[in-house]
C-alpha cells in the first residue's frame, strides 16, 4: 500500500484572504472601540525670539488627549552661551490654550506650563523618566546656545477622561505661544542668536467604528491656569498667603516660590500649613513634605528631582502612594467651589535675599460636565 498523507486544510482555504478590520463587537468601554493615534498640526521654521505663534489648529478625526509641542533653537554660533535658571522652557513668556468656546485650559508662563505641569501633573507619562530633561529629545549644550525639547499640553487626566473633540473643523481649540526675548533665555547669549522651530502634533483617540459611543464624561476639562497668590512675602515673616478663588475638583496643587527678581527660591519655612476654609488640611514639616513628594513621584535615584522653589500636593494617589499618571479613580480629588478659600502659611517663612517673594499657584482643576465620574471610568 502506498503511503498517504492527510491534508488538514484544503488548498483553497490556505489562500483565503483574512479580513482587515479593527471593529470590535458592541459593548464595553470607549477605549475598546477606539484606537490611539497621532496627527500632525504644523511645523514652523525660522521663528525669532519675541515672535508670536498663533497658527490655527486643524481638525483630527476623533478626541484629542494632549498636544505634543517641540521647540528647537538652531543656528547659534560663537560665544559660549550661559542659560538662565528656567531655560530653555522660559523661551515661551506666555502659553495660552483655550477650548472651542474660549474656556482657558492652559494659561501661564513657559516654564510653569511647558515643564512644571507635565512633570508634576503626571499627565505626560513621566513615571520612569520623571523629568522632561531625561527624555531623548532634550538637548541644551552651552557651546552654541542651541537647544531642543519636547513637552505636552495635556487634556486627559484619567484614561479617556477629559478629552477634547476636534473632529468638527468649525469647533477647534486655539493655541498661542508668545516667545520671550533672547535676553530672557540667555544671561550670556551666543554671538549668533539661534532661530526657533515650532512643531505641534496631536495625540488623539480615533472615532469608534461600528458603534456609537462617546468618551466618559465628554465635556469635562482639566484646566491649568497660573495664579499669583497674595500678599507678597517679606523675609522671615510669619504670615498667611491667599490663593485666588477657584472651583471644581483639584487633582494636583502645585506651588512655586519666586523672589522679587523672578528667581525660584526655597525660602519655605521649617513648618508649612495648607488651609482649606480655615482648616489646616496639611500641617507638616518641610522635610516631611519633600519626602512625600519623593514617595509620590520617585526618589532621586529613579530620576526625579524636586525643582528649587516647587512643592506639590498630589491628590492622584487614590490607588497607591505613587502617582500613576492616568491610572487613578479620582476618589481623593479635593472638591472645591468658587467660595472655597485655600491658604498657605509658613511659621516663619525663610530668608529672602531679594524680598519680597511671590507665590505662584498652578492647580490641576477638573471641571466636570455634570457629576464627576469616580472609580475607573473606562471599565
Amino acid at each position: 500500500m502506498p503511503a498517504t498523507t492527510a491534508q488538514e486544510a484544503p488548498s483553497q482555504e490556505a489562500g483565503r484572504a483574512q479580513p482587515q478590520t479593527t471593529v470590535e463587537p458592541p459593548g464595553g468601554p470607549f477605549i475598546r472601540h477606539s484606537q490611539p493615534g497621532r496627527r500632525a498640526q504644523y511645523l514652523l521654521s525660522g521663528g525669532a525670539f519675541g515672535s508670536l505663534v498663533s497658527t490655527p489648529l486643524v481638525a483630527v478625526p476623533g478626541y484629542v488627549s494632549r498636544l505634543r509641542l517641540s521647540v528647537t533653537a538652531s543656528g547659534g554660533t560663537g560665544t559660549v552661551a550661559v542659560y538662565a535658571a528656567d531655560a530653555p522652557f522660559n523661551v515661551a513668556s506666555l502659553v495660552t490654550l483655550k477650548d472651542a468656546f474660549g474656556t482657558p485650559l492652559i494659561v501661564g508662563p513657559g516654564w510653569e506650563m511647558l515643564y512644571m505641569v507635565p512633570k508634576y501633573s503626571g499627565q505626560f507619562g513621566l513615571f520612569d523618566a520623571a523629568d522632561i530633561k531625561n527624555l531623548p529629545s532634550y538637548s541644551a549644550p552651552a557651546s552654541s546656545g542651541n537647544f531642543s525639547f519636547s513637552t505636552a499640553l495635556p487634556f486627559e487626566f484619567a484614561k479617556a477622561y477629559g478629552l477634547i473633540s476636534m473632529a468638527n473643523a468649525a469647533l477647534l481649540p486655539s493655541f498661542q505661544m508668545q516667545y520671550a526675548p533672547s535676553t530672557t533665555v540667555y544671561t550670556t547669549p551666543p554671538t549668533t542668536i539661534p532661530t526657533l522651530s515650532t512643531q505641534l502634533d496631536a495625540d488623539f483617540y480615533w472615532l469608534p467604528e461600528g458603534v456609537a459611543i462617546d468618551p466618559p464624561g465628554l465635556g469635562t476639562t482639566c484646566q491649568f491656569v497660573m495664579n499669583n497668590c497674595y500678599p507678597s512675602i517679606p523675609s522671615n515673616s510669619a504670615m498667611i498667603v491667599n490663593v485666588p478663588r477657584l472651583g471644581g475638583f483639584l487633582a494636583v496643587l502645585m506651588f512655586c516660590l519666586r523672589d522679587s527678581t523672578g528667581a525660584r527660591i526655597d525660602a519655605w519655612g521649617t513648618r508649612l500649613r495648607l488651609y482649606v476654609d480655615g482648616v489646616p488640611l496639611y500641617d507638616t514639616t518641610f522635610n516631611e513634605l519633600i519626602d512625600d513628594m519623593a514617595i509620590t513621584y520617585g526618589a532621586p535615584a529613579t530620576g526625579f528631582t524636586r525643582d528649587t522653589g516647587v512643592i506639590a500636593f498630589n491628590r492622584k494617589t487614590s490607588l497607591g502612594q505613587q502617582s500613576h499618571g492616568l491610572f487613578d479613580t479620582g476618589e481623593t480629588f479635593l472638591s472645591t467651589n468658587p467660595g472655597t478659600l485655600i491658604q498657605i502659611e509658613c511659621s516663619p517663612w525663610g530668608v529672602i535675599a531679594n524680598a519680597p517673594a511671590n507665590l505662584e499657584a498652578i492647580f490641576a482643576q477638573v471641571v466636570p460636565s455634570g457629576t464627576l465620574i469616580q472609580g475607573l471610568p473606562e471599565l
